[in-house]
Parts: structure tokens; sequence; C-alpha cells
């Protein structure tokens, strides 16, 4: 991709808090920088541990990637820190493309695209090196990996059943009931939240030894020893909207780790579950409003409708319509196996659509006026993301100490020898699931309706119900905080005005969470900026990686 990673959002999808991967060594970046901090004594240095000493010690082989022009490794890290020797690990894809102009060469720029669950090693080789301005690319080797649990990481996350399991399935079935968006009546409640609850017993099943260790604290562990593998002193490091949760964690473990940090389209450590979803779902609710308004300017004739009204009043006409009985699509469409989209599925590539205006706000607008006729075929397409295709698992990696031991885990399910075809939804809901705590009793969340509806419509409604199957879920360590990172240099946050899963307003409070944190500003609409944003955005943020020059107050593009 182009652009960074635009991932179906939470509302309907399980909850994207978003909506997130030659030489053996590299030279460090440069010691010292604009409010750096000194080095943190040896005894407080991770890598001197002697139970991780080893995966600290790896150093990366590189080989050619399946796509020409890029090199690919394998990283191993401990499944859990807190007991490493224990044998199980996880080993991680990871891919570079090499600087533009080696003889100028800073080091290493390490990148997530977002999700959570977003491959970065996929998003790479589709040319996610282009969304770096030409500065960048020219004096940084372009860095990202696989996280742990994700895409080809082994073992890799999966809440669906083998084909050999599935075949023993029933097959799909039309529901004579269309889940709402806004669950009001008892029967509605309770078939949500066994909805949600047979969503989580289904990870369990199938990836349950996994569940405790793919949250974001372990992923920011396994990027610092990523960055000592690459041979960097320091990282510097960009992440797009969960990329920013992923790039918090670290500076706040590693504060005097960092070299460069930019996180575009900030998520706010701070939030509870219920505001993350409010902030979110009225991001995506103000979204679609703009699209109503400004559908004329960037689709033209292809509009829905001929006034802003129109087309909200036909979007809603959908919603509607889609709970009352699925809108038809045609045989081929992946929706005919359940007889047509629900309002949940119409909601979904409508929020979907979102996050790019330039590029899906046109056929957006056919599929719209092609499903008010009566056939959603368009509309359910524009929510299908093509699976990775499937790979053969790569002969393990040899590293200085560590080995790939048997990664399994007993009444698991995850094996090692086969990777999902698409495991994007399982990590977005475990990664999520684990990181935010979640209440246990019900009422919390059907308490929590009311307001969402106020805030947000049925987009906020159905945001939280999708956070139902958070319900049952292991709970992680992490809980709602400002940032906590003493001792780390400016880190640079990017907000766009009009973002619909990351809103504006969340950047401007994780750019004050930060000490000395700078905020630039792109006054557009969509998802995230530099990449998308135009030379303004990347002049500003390729200055601040490469040189590390401040972004002055009140910047905006």
């Amino acid at each position: 991709m182009n652009h960074p990673v635009r991932r179906r959002p939470a509302l309907v999808t399980a909850l994207a808090l978003a909506c997130s991967v030659a030489l053996t060594s590299c030279t460090a970046g440069p010691a010292t920088g604009p409010g750096r901090a000194s080095a943190s004594p040896a005894s407080a240095d991770p890598a001197s541990r002697p139970d991780l000493k080893a995966f600290y010690g790896q150093r990366l082989r590189w080989t050619d990637c399946d796509t020409e022009g890029y090199v690919c490794a394998r990283l191993t890290v401990p499944r859990d820190y807190d007991d490493p020797g224990n044998g199980k690990t996880f080993v991680l894809p990871v891919a570079r493309a090499e600087a533009g102009k080696p003889d100028r060469r800073i080091g290493s720029l390490v990148y997530n695209p977002g999700g959570p669950g977003a491959a970065g090693v996929q998003s790479l080789e589709e040319g996610m090196d282009e969304a770096f301005g030409r500065a960048a690319r020219d004096r940084f080797d372009i860095v990202t990996f696989d996280p742990r649990g994700v895409g080809a990481s082994v073992p890799a996350l999966t809440c669906t059943a083998s084909e050999d399991e599935a075949e023993e399935e029933a097959e799909p079935t039309v529901s004579e009931g269309v889940p709402p968006l806004h669950p009001r009546t008892e029967e509605e409640r309770t078939a949500a939240a066994e909805g949600a609850r047979a969503a989580t017993e289904d990870c369990e099943r199938h990836s349950g030894g996994l569940l405790r260790h793919v949250g974001t604290q372990d992923a920011a562990r396994d990027l610092d020893v990523l960055r000592a593998a690459l041979g960097e002193r320091e990282l510097t490091y960009l992440g797009w909207s969960y990329g920013t949760s992923l790039g918090t964690a670290y500076a706040e473990l590693f504060p005097r780790r960092v070299r460069a940090m930019v996180l575009d389209g900030a998520i706010d450590p701070s939030l509870d579950w219920s505001q993350r979803v409010l902030s979110q779902s009225a991001g995506f609710r103000r979204s679609v409003d703009d699209y109503a308004d400004h559908c004329a300017e960037i689709a033209g004739d292809s509009c829905p409708a001929d006034s802003p009204d129109a087309i909200r009043a036909l979007i809603e006409g959908l919603y509607t319509r889609a709970e009352r009985e699925p809108l038809p699509v045609s045989e081929d469409s992946s929706y005919a196996e359940y007889g047509g989209m629900d309002a949940t599925a119409v909601l979904d590539a409508v929020s979907m659509a979102m996050y790019t205006p330039e590029d899906q706000w046109e056929p957006l607008s056919r599929a719209l006026a092609a499903a008010d006729a009566g056939d959603a075929t368009e509309l359910g397409a524009l929510d299908e993301e093509e699976p990775a295709p499937a790979e053969e698992d790569p002969a393990p990696e040899e590293t200085d100490e560590v080995t790939e031991e048997d990664s399994g885990d007993e009444g698991s399910g995850a094996t090692e020898d086969l990777t999902p075809d698409d495991n994007e939804g399982a990590a977005l809901t475990a990664v999520n699931c684990l990181d935010v705590p979640h209440p246990r009793d019900l009422d919390a969340y059907w308490d929590a309706l009311p307001r969402a509806e106020k805030a947000a419509g049925v987009y906020g409604t159905a945001g939280v119900t999708a956070e139902l199957t958070c319900r049952g879920w292991p709970s992680g360590g992490r809980t709602p905080h400002r940032v906590d990172a003493d001792g780390v240099v400016p880190v640079l946050v990017v907000g766009t005005t009009g973002d619909p899963s990351t809103p504006y307003e969340e950047a401007v409070s994780l750019a004050d969470q930060f000490p000395g944190g700078m905020l630039l500003t792109y006054e557009g609409m969509g998802h995230t900026a530099y990449g998308r944003g135009g030379a303004c955005v990347t002049e500003k943020v390729d200055a601040y990686l490469v040189g590390l020059k401040p972004v002055r107050p009140g910047a905006t593009c």
C-alpha cells in the first residue's frame, strides 16, 4: 500500500481502537539531540538481564523477500518476558527497504502500519515504503515486522476453525432475526451478549495459550529486541494509528532509548473503554457527515443523492432497511451465504470508506446508489479485503544463542506450522481486549448505550455492542493512564482534524501528555496524515526524523 494501513473500524469488527515491518548490523543514530537525557545506567537496561541476553544478542540474517527490492529476516522473542527461559517463543518476520543513499545512511527507521493486527511485512512488500518522504527513504533503512501473534508470526493467532474443523461444522444459514445496531429489548441484548460470548470462546478454543501474551506492552518489549538486533543504540520510530499505542508503550518502557518518534493518528492512553468508544464513534459520525457535505467536491456526479441532507437520509434508510431484512447481493458476493448485508455489515462498509476519502468516496457513492436501488453487491465488495496468500513456513533462522523451540501450547489449538490466511480480526480483538480493561457486568454496557446514542447515534451504540467481546477476555495489566515517559526526547504527534478513527482531540491530548511533546495539525479529512497529507506534512516530519528539527507550536498544514 502507498498509505498507512486502513483497517476495519472497531464499530463493527471487534474493537479497532485505531479504526495495526544485506548488513548484519547497522550504525547507531546520533548520541545526542534536542532535549535528550543522559543514558540510563546499565543496571536498568533490560538487555543486561542474564535471562534476556540471548534474545538481545541476536543479529538478523537478511535474505531476499518474495517481493523484489526488499530483504527479510526473522527475530525470536520470548513468549513470556516474566519467564523468558521457558522455551516458548514467538518468531517474528522482519522486512527492510534499504536506504536510497547508503553513504549518507543514519540508521534504521522502524514503523508499525496500524491495526492492531496489521502485518508489517506484507505492508512493506506492498510498497508502503513509498508513504515515506524521499528524505527519510534516502537516509534510513525502512524496517517493519509482524507483531507477536500477527500475520506470519509463529505461532499466529486464530479464532476460526481449520479447514478440517470447518468441514464438520454446519453451513452458515440465513438468520431469522437481523442484529440491530442498537439492542433495546431484553431479547436483543441477550442475543448480542451470547454472540459476543461465542466469539470469545472461539478465540479461547483456537488460541487460548497465546491470548495473554499478545498485548502492546509485550510488543513494545519485542520492539526493543528488534532495535538491538538491528544494531541500533537508539530507536527511530514512526507509528500510524494503533502504531501510536505501540510507540507510546515503548517510550514509557524505554524513554532514553528513543532517538526520534512520530505518532500519527493518535490514541489517547488515558481514556477508558467507554470513553474510547464515544471518541471513535463520534469521529465516524462526523466523517459520514463530512462525506455528505463534501461528496460533490470529491465524488462529483457519482454522489448517491443531490444534497447533503438527501445523502444522509439515504444512508440512514439503508441502515433501517438492513435491520428489517438483509440487503440483496449477487450470488458471487461473500455475503450471499448469509442472505445479504445486514445492518452491521452496511455500517462497516460505510465507516471503512471514511479512511481515505480521496480513494474511497467515489466507489462508496456508486455502491450506495446501487444498494438504494436494490443491489448491495458493490457495497459488500468495499468491505472485502483480499486475504494474504498462504505461504510455506520458512526454515527457522539461526541466531547467536536463541533457538525456536516448540511454541505450541497444550489445549490451545495453535500450531507452529500453519499460518492463518488472514488473522487480522483475531489479532485486533485479542490486543484491544488485553490492553484495555473491560467490565464483566453486562449492565455496564447497557448503561453506556444512551450516552453512546446521544454522542454518535448508531455508530455509538454499535460501538458499545462490539465491546461485549472483551467482557470475558483474559485481563492484561494495563489501565488507563496519562503518559509516563520522563527523559524521552520531544515526540512528534500528528493529528488530522477530520480523522474518523483516531479523532484529532486525542492527538492534542497525547502531545500534551508527553514531556516536550510536539503537535503537527493536518487540516483535512481521512485517517492519518503522513503519506497522504501532502508536501507540508512530509517535509516537517522528515525534517524531524532526519535532522531532529523540532516542529514549532501551532504548526499546521
